[in-house]
């Protein structure tokens, strides 16, 4: 397969600039990688009719933020200042004593008490009760919506604090551990990072992460001195043209209310392929820094759903189980299944995974 690889490689410019070609997206950045081995592409341009995509394009991250945010509480278990099964109530109280609904079709005045407490494994796993299903017109999840609004919008979130009390009034879905549901659990992954470590999850994710892997471009704030580097991200409108949903003066020039765990980060692919080869090294930087143990990064890459906890979560997960923050193949449904890949896809156009089988890397950024 090595031998293959220069000449495969060579396709993939062209592959992407097909869909530069037709409209579907002004511009991308992709980066494949195997062992030592890297292609990267950079195709079309930062905004429709603006400067030329670069390498070092910022783009928003959305979803693929997820992994990162789970690196960060494993990193806070490897402190010892918490521990995967203690119980979340001491960090965020809000969530001490939640309300379920009886059944998920149920209105949200019929209501019985959780039967245990949350803990941090259900939180990594997107298990602990609170989070989108296949559904969105159960009442719970409509109440959701209300509080845990669109991630790519998030300056039209309240502060943390008011956040926090509000989702507090909205019941939950299932009972703690019985339901893999996508998203709140990663937005809570950061608020517990911010109030067990003393620090904003900012300042956090800089000292821990950040830094010592060399994400140079990565955060919540596009900083005024990188703006020009920061891509325009579109939607498609109902005509079938794209339409501009955010720019580079837009959502990520100035600090968000409330920092997403769940999607609010921007950055480069070189950054996120610095968090990928620190996965797959087992938890070691490119310069030997040791930022996990390999314990904790196999934690985070393996699957730990059932198929019952993941029914009602079908829309999300493809063939797919969940690790912590990501999800994992499970079954060659479609043909990018590789079993054992882990990584996530993001709503603003971006993709990132890792395959430990392959020792691969495969990460595109696009704006749409």
């Amino acid at each position: 397969r090595l031998a293959e690889w220069g000449e495969s490689m060579t396709d993939l410019s062209d592959v992407l600039e097909r869909y530069v070609s037709d409209g579907s997206v002004p511009g991308a950045v992709a980066i494949v990688a195997q062992r030592d081995q890297i292609e990267v592409a950079v195709v079309g341009s930062a905004a429709i009719g603006g400067d030329p995509m670069a390498r070092d394009s910022i783009f928003r991250f959305a979803s693929i933020t997820k992994p990162i945010i789970a690196a960060a509480v494993m990193i806070l278990i490897e402190d010892g200042r918490i521990s995967l099964h203690d119980t979340v109530d001491s960090w965020l109280p809000e969530l001490a004593e939640p309300s379920v609904v009886r059944t998920q079709a149920s209105p949200l005045d019929d209501l019985v008490s959780a039967t245990r407490p949350i803990n941090v494994f259900d939180l990594l796993t997107s298990r602990a009760g609170y989070g989108f299903p296949s559904d969105f017109t159960l009442p719970a999840v409509q109440r959701l919506l209300g509080v845990q609004k669109d991630g790519r919008e998030p300056q039209n979130f309240l502060p943390q604090d008011e956040w926090m009390a509000a989702l507090s009034e909205i019941p939950m879905l299932y009972q703690p551990g019985d339901a893999w549901l996508y998203d709140t659990c990663s937005v809570l992954q950061g608020v517990l990072i911010s109030r067990v470590s003393g620090q904003s999850l900012p300042a956090f994710l800089a000292e821990r992460i950040f830094q010592p892997l060399g994400m140079v471009d990565t955060g919540f704030t596009v900083p005024a001195d990188k703006l020009e580097r920061l891509t325009s991200y579109y939607r498609t409108a109902a005509s079938g043209a794209l339409e501009l949903a955010d720019g580079p003066d837009g959502r990520w020039s100035t600090p968000p209310p409330f920092p997403l765990g769940n999607g609010g980060l921007a950055g480069t692919g070189d950054d996120w392929l610095a968090f990928a080869r620190m996965l797959l090294a087992g938890g070691v930087t490119s310069d030997g820094h040791r930022l996990l143990s390999a314990d904790a990064v196999q934690l985070m890459i393996n699957n730990h759903t059932l198929p019952a906890q993941r029914k009602m979560g079908e829309l999300f997960l493809e063939g797919q189980g969940w690790g912590f923050g990501g999800s994992v193949d499970i079954a060659p449904i479609d043909p990018w299944n590789v079993l054992g890949r882990y990584g996530w896809v993001g709503g603003t156009g971006t993709s990132a995974h890792i395959t430990p089988s392959r020792l691969s890397i495969a990460i595109l950024l696009t704006q749409v």
